[in-house]
């Protein structure tokens, strides 16, 4: 019987898989190292740099780790890993020669795994990967993975199998996701993640303006804003949120709105929009009735 082009012909045992990565940046490293310390076999790599300084990083703390070119990492590997920048994911998989029973797994979370085409065109499998976590430090984003949510997409059931048991060995979280969902997925991370940081922004600069610096500003916001995010965790976003829309404040919103307006349009506009936003998670948890939401809208509105 003959074996579908792309059928999956990888070892059933994941601690028996050879793994390899092109790129080898800061998410590369940690993914790396994290796959080594959890007993798996990263035996190549490859960086798209001339000077492959990133390569040599990644590969020097994994025992038989070897740094090769790209198409050498393909003919050596079972699973291999492309984490180049999300801009070259496709050119990198392009250009190089791939065969079948083999897989091909980009860590991009808003790159659809459909950029891996010439891969399956040529017999591999294609799969998505990508670890929630910030990778800024890669030493430290591989010692904070465990416990982490690792987003799968694979077509292929017997592909699917493998991530997840890859994310079992990980110590992580599976999310499965749906093929053409990337976008919306890495949208709502990024209102958890850099999002928030606008969000201190507009709250520094308010109190830079009676001369507190930013780190006096830091000092006392972030408390408040680990303190919401532990009620949203034990109650649920809308349940969780504090403030005076929550309990009916219409006084204190109005005296927000005055205070803001000398900072410019931009900031008072800014601020509308979000609060604007929180009147349906207060008439969600029952802190206002349907008269007291108009009256919030309506003064958001003026």
């Amino acid at each position: 019987m003959n074996t579908p082009r792309n059928a999956l012909t990888l070892p059933t045992d994941v601690a028996q898989l050879r793994i390899g990565f092109i790129g080898a940046g800061r998410l590369g490293q940690a993914l790396a190292w994290s796959l080594a310390q959890a007993g798996l076999k990263v035996v190549a790599v490859s960086s798209m740099l001339p000077e492959h300084a990133h390569a040599h990083a990644l590969a020097a703390p994994i025992e038989a780790c070897v740094c090769m070119a790209p198409q050498a990492v393909v003919e050596a590997c079972d699973l291999v890993f492309v984490t180049t920048p999300d801009s070259v994911i496709g050119a990198t998989c392009d250009s190089l020669t791939w065969h079948p029973g083999q897989a091909v797994v980009h860590c991009s979370g808003v790159t659809e795994v459909g950029v891996l085409a010439h891969a399956l065109e040529q017999g591999a499998s294609i799969a998505g990967f990508h670890p929630m976590q910030t990778f800024g430090d890669p030493h430290a984003a591989a010692k904070s993975l465990p416990g982490c949510t690792i987003t799968v997409e694979a077509g292929q059931p017997e592909l699917m199998q493998l991530l997840l048991a890859l994310v079992q060995q990980l110590r992580c979280v599976p999310n499965r996701l749906p093929a053409g969902m990337r976008g919306r997925y890495h949208a709502a991370a990024g209102y958890t993640s850099q999002f928030i940081n606008a969000l201190f922004d507009q709250a520094v600069r308010l109190w830079q303006t009676w001369g507190a610096t930013e780190e006096e500003a830091l000092r006392a916001l972030l408390p408040l804003a680990q303190g919401t995010l532990s009620a949203i965790q034990s109650a649920g976003v809308a349940r969780g949120m504090p403030g005076p829309v929550s309990r009916g404040d219409l006084s204190s919103i109005d005296k927000h709105l005055g205070a803001i307006a000398p900072m410019g349009p931009e900031m008072l506009d800014f601020y509308r929009t979000l609060c604007s936003v929180t009147v349906p998670l207060a008439r969600q948890a029952g802190g206002i009735d349907e008269a007291q939401a108009q009256k919030f809208i309506d003064l958001l509105k003026a």
